[in-house]
């Protein structure tokens, strides 16, 4: 499709026409931009320069720490922190976009400045980054016949829309304008989804109609097949790998000669799945991989150079083809700054390996974060699971069928669907038709079995008379990667009874994620204690706010919140054992935490003084 040299009669000429904000595409205003290049060479203010990024998320990093992981990345040696943008972290429903408090980026990104950091944009639309749906929201998504990532048009209005919300204060942030900006990525490793080169120049021109003006760039995978789909012409074609550098630099410079060669994401950790090995990559290693980039000349951009926390429901989910992969609550991914702000080995690798190229030293490292002294917090059960989910949910809606998260219009969470059905006597198949993603099964209040994506059915017993079935579902984390992005949640076919389907549902929605703190805290006293699952709390005192680690040894599967705030999922088939409490959390005096068992509880919480992310397995990922 066209480059930036396509004028009005040419494909990028048209895809600029309605690439603008709503009112129109505005003159773009005068402003040279920090970076440049020239013959290879990447220039800031006409002078060689070397970008020595590191990828921080301020949505995984509690806002109150901002400061602190950045003046901790300053210090392992870099020059610039780049941020993806969460769309669905802004708005998650549909109506006016937030920027305030967690979400207010503009203040994340004078932080940066102050520490004296420059900026890396990645606004998306897509982003990734193991988030739920990739950054994209729900109620787009969700609409019948969406196509994202396209240039379908009901989508790229969407995009238009929410670009007009966000991108004006990007530019108002660019080095140009005296702000930390320097750079600002085009979409997000396009060529490992799609072809459309028409929707990568809309995307290009809309950032360029809105003021744009730093420079402009696209990363994908150094091969040929994600090269030809994701890079524009008159664009920068950056890379992301984790090893074989010098093959990287040889294909991009034979491919787009002239362009200066950089690491987009430099994969020195890796993320986890539930069910799977917590990977690693040892100091040695990524420190070899991070030299070999500098050796062919390139710049960096290390991922993650703090990898934080998927907190609330925000981690997303795989598919490997076969079965479904969701995302563990942590996103600690092995990088040099741990999860809590500690540096690690690879910390001190990877600055010694900065050092030893530019030969200037890193500021001074903050102090290491407080921890709470370890202790047990004895258990006070609350309400049974059935009877408290039902007392706490929204009004159920009536349905001849299930209904999915999407015809709920829930992002997340849960959802109780309730039937009663005749089961005749003997025994029977009970099979849920497209279930995502994993479904509790009930009769009459008795657990049944547990079903997932890749078993949908489970064997029942009936007496001739109606039970009450039901049919908790769990939403584990929308797919962030490949084909399957904006697949629906819940229940997306039927549920049958041999060849016979259930009708007539009541259909009980619980976005856990947007429960106020004051509902989090009065949820285990919804219902009265029944059996092995449900509500519990804790309670502990700290003499002021401090980081910990909360375990829950002896439970199986579910939620946990401190002081009404959701910290995230847990999980006993591991890896990750505890989820990070940040001290920003953490109130001097009292302090509750609150659980929301779907197995079967332990006996007991934990706080404790380190993370317990797994077993460690050796990962590099490569192209």
């Amino acid at each position: 499709m066209g480059g930036w040299e396509s004028g009005p009669g040419g494909s990028a000429g048209q895809a600029l026409a309605t690439a603008g904000p709503a009112d129109g595409l505005p003159e773009t205003r005068s402003c040279a931009p920090a970076l440049t290049y020239a013959d290879g060479v990447l220039l800031r203010q006409g002078r060689p320069h070397r970008i020595l990024a590191g990828s921080m998320h301020y949505f995984r990093v509690h806002p109150g720490l901002w400061e602190d992981r950045l003046r901790r990345l300053a210090a392992m040696g870099l020059n610039t922190v780049d941020t993806y943008v969460a769309w669905n972290f802004h708005q998650p429903r549909r109506g006016r976009a937030r920027f305030d408090e967690w979400r207010d980026i503009e203040r994340f990104m004078d932080l940066a400045q102050g520490t004296g950091l420059d900026v890396i944009v990645r606004p998306g639309p897509y982003i990734c980054a193991e988030w739920d749906n990739g950054g994209l929201p729900v109620w787009l998504t969700g609409v019948p016949g969406m196509r994202p990532r396209s240039s379908y048009e009901p989508y790229l209005d969407a995009v238009a829309d929410w670009f007009d919300e966000l991108i004006p204060r990007i530019a108002d942030a660019q080095a140009c304008h005296g702000g930390p900006v320097v750079a600002v990525q085009v979409e997000n490793e396009y060529g490992s989804y799609g072809d459309d080169t028409g929707y990568l120049a809309w995307v290009r021109d809309a950032l360029v109609g809105r003021d744009i003006t730093e420079l402009l760039y696209t990363a994908d995978g150094p091969t040929e097949l994600m090269l030809d789909g994701g890079t524009l012409t008159g664009v920068p074609a950056f890379a992301t790998f984790g090893s074989r550098a010098a093959e990287a630099a040889a294909m991009l410079r034979a491919r787009r000669p002239g362009e200066p060669f950089m690491c987009a994401e430099f994969w020195n950790g890796w993320f986890d799945h539930w069910g799977e090995p917590h990977h690693v990559r040892s100091a040695a290693s990524a420190s070899q991989g991070l030299g070999e980039i500098f050796d062919a000349g390139g710049s960096v951009s290390i991922y993650m150079a703090h990898g934080g926390t998927n907190f609330g429901l925000s981690s997303g989910a795989n598919h490997d083809g076969t079965r479904f992969q969701p995302t563990v609550t942590s996103y600690d991914s092995d990088a040099p700054i741990a999860e809590h702000g500690s540096p690690t080995p690879k910390f001190f690798a990877l600055r010694e390996r900065m050092r030893a190229l530019t030969g200037a030293e890193a500021g001074p490292l903050p102090p290491d974060p407080v921890l709470l002294a370890p202790r047990t917090l004895p258990l006070v059960r609350g309400g049974g699971l059935l009877d408290a989910l039902t007392a706490l949910s929204q009004p159920p809606v009536a349905s001849p069928h299930p209904l999915s998260f999407e015809e709920l219009g829930q992002p997340s969470g849960l959802v109780l669907y309730r039937g009663a059905p005749r089961i005749p006597s003997g025994e029977h198949e009970l099979t849920v038709h497209g279930l995502h993603d994993r479904a509790q099964v009930f009769l009459d209040g008795v657990p049944a079995g547990v079903l997932d994506q890749e078993t949908g059915s489970l064997p029942i017993a009936g007496s001739g008379e109606r039970v009450r079935l039901d049919l908790l579902v769990e939403n584990q984390g929308r797919i962030n990667y490949g084909p399957l992005l904006g697949q629906g949640k819940g229940i997306l076919g039927g549920v049958r009874i041999d060849r016979r389907l259930v009708h007539t549902w009541q259909v009980h929605g619980l976005p856990l994620d947007e429960w106020t703190s004051a509902q989090v805290l009065r949820a285990p006293a919804a219902a009265a204690p029944a059996g092995r699952t449900g509500f519990a709390g804790a309670g502990f005192e700290a003499p002021e706010p401090a980081d910990t680690f909360l375990a829950l040894p002896g439970f199986g599967k579910g939620f946990a919140w401190i002081n009404g705030t959701l910290l995230g999922r847990y999980w006993e088939i591991g890896p990750q054992t505890t989820l990070y409490v940040p001290a920003p959390l953490v109130t001097p005096g009292r302090n509750t935490v609150t659980v929301l068992e779907l197995e079967h509880f332990g006996e007991r919480l934990e706080l404790r003084d380190r993370p317990e992310l797994g077993p460690p397995e050796e990962f590099v990922e490569t192209f």
